[in-house]
């Protein structure tokens, strides 16, 4: 019984010191907001690296779930004799949840790890020291960047994504099952509301780019500088990323849908 309850609090306590690590991490950079824009071409490069790299995975894994999500909703909604709502019921499920769920979990198996070992590998190599010893904050010069170039591809992604994901969903309910084409869009157009589904989707995409881009960051900066370290600090980011987007899109949905 004792070790069951040193475990707990050896989990916790460690929990703790690590979310403490990154809440300070995020604050340090927010200090030098600014000044990421003052260096464009370095933030386009992030961009580029981070969301550009990431469209292909994202953009064909939208595609494929909005028809999966045709073939399985035609299935249900056949039975009740609601064909029609399919465009409805797709594009709800895409905006709301998958949308930005799916697109932050790919997000954060190809970007995040990619992320982590990159400063990992810096921090290793000691280019992070050397930056140091030049009086250049390796913080708000290195990790900003590309703080701030996830936070801004994530959301363009999660779109990129539920759209891709409409289209799929209509290739195989209009053009495969014979859903009626004016009903699909129709609906659609009608049932779902920008403030309400399309902006709240957009919201949580934002609070995932946030949360798995400084996840990425903190593990990376917190490293052990070898080979095996770095390993395990994109395990981590990947583990601890998926954690953190599940648990926080229930919170999310909550808030918003739960009333």
């Amino acid at each position: 019984m004792l070790n069951w309850i040193r475990a707990i609090g050896r989990t916790t306590l460690d929990f703790t010191c690590w979310l403490g690590g990154v809440t300070l991490l995020f604050f340090n950079m927010l200090t030098g907001i600014g000044l990421v824009f003052t260096r464009p071409r370095l933030l386009i490069k992030q961009i580029h690296f981070i969301g550009f790299m990431s469209l292909l995975i994202i953009a064909l894994s939208g595609f494929f779930v909005g028809m999966v999500l045709g073939l399985q909703g035609f299935y249900i909604l056949s039975q009740f004799g609601a064909e029609s709502s399919l465009g409805v019921m797709i594009a709800a499920t895409l905006v709301r949840e998958l949308g930005p769920v799916v697109s932050a979990l790919l997000f954060a198996g190809r970007a995040g790890s990619a992320v982590a070992a990159e400063i990992g590998l810096m921090k290793a190599t000691e280019q992070l020291s050397a930056l140091e010893m030049m009086a250049v904050d390796p913080v708000k010069r290195v990790l900003l960047p590309r703080l701030v170039a996830g936070i801004i591809s994530l959301p363009i992604l999660a779109a990129i994504f539920s759209s891709l994901g409409i289209i799929g969903g209509y290739f195989v309910g209009v053009g495969m099952l014979g859903v009626d084409d004016g009903s699909y869009w129709s609906q659609m157009q009608a049932k779902i509301s920008f403030s309400d589904d399309v902006l709240n989707g957009m919201l949580k995409s934002f609070v995932f780019g946030i949360i798995v881009t400084l996840i990425a960051l903190y593990e990376g900066y917190i490293a052990i500088p070898t080979s095996e370290g770095v390993g395990n600090a994109t395990t981590r980011t990947v583990v601890n990323s998926s954690f953190a987007i599940l648990g926080l899109d229930f919170i999310l949905t909550a808030l918003m849908f739960g009333t």
